[in-house]
């Protein structure tokens, strides 16, 4: 009998324990509201898709994939809101005060270009235009963004479209030219 009261308490023993003598970096910042772990002390970083921000209230929500919806406060001293668009991917840093995430940083979350794709600056364009080198340039906008204006030379092939009929959109001369694709965001 005294073996199986030893045996229940053991796990609930061990709980004390590390709760007492757990280190601040490794204790974990909280919960968030869907019950998940919301980030170590250590490397606090949320990424995801904002839901929202509130000026009024001084908060950012972020739809993190691991996470769930993660509320971060910021301040005055927190660096890159003008990130955090609603609808707009983005990475948060934030420190711990007290109950409260903190955001530091707020950077956008941009795509990673698939192998062999490089990316080209917006000058780079501008003397790959002036030289009138060989090249295709594609909106990927949709068709109404292309509609409201586009840059001279390119041709709209809206992403939509191209994921369904990628060979019958652009021209059959593509095969051996440089394509440059475009699109409204930061990617």
């Amino acid at each position: 009998m005294q073996i199986k009261k030893l045996m229940l308490g053991l796990p609930l023993l061990l709980c004390a324990t590390l709760l007492v003598t757990s280190t601040p970096a490794l204790t974990y910042a909280g919960v968030d509201s869907t019950g998940k772990v919301a980030a170590k002390q250590a490397g606090q970083v949320v990424k995801g898709k904002v839901l929202g921000m509130s000026n009024k209230a001084k908060t950012i929500t972020i739809a993190d994939k691991k996470l769930g919806n993660v509320m971060i406060k910021f301040n005055d001293a927190t660096k890159g809101l003008e990130f955090a668009k609603k609808g707009h991917a983005a990475i948060v840093k934030f420190k711990v005060v007290g109950d409260d995430k903190v955001a530091t940083v707020v950077k956008p979350k941009l795509a990673k270009l698939p192998k062999g794709v490089s990316e080209i600056k917006p000058a780079e364009l501008i003397k790959m235009i002036a030289a009138k080198s060989d090249y295709l340039l594609v909106d990927s906008r949709p068709a109404k963004r292309y509609a409201s204006g586009h840059i001279p030379s390119a041709v709209s092939a809206p992403v939509a479209k191209l994921k369904k009929e990628f060979a019958s959109i652009l021209p059959m001369s593509t095969k051996e030219r440089l394509l440059i694709f475009y699109c409204g965001g930061p990617t």
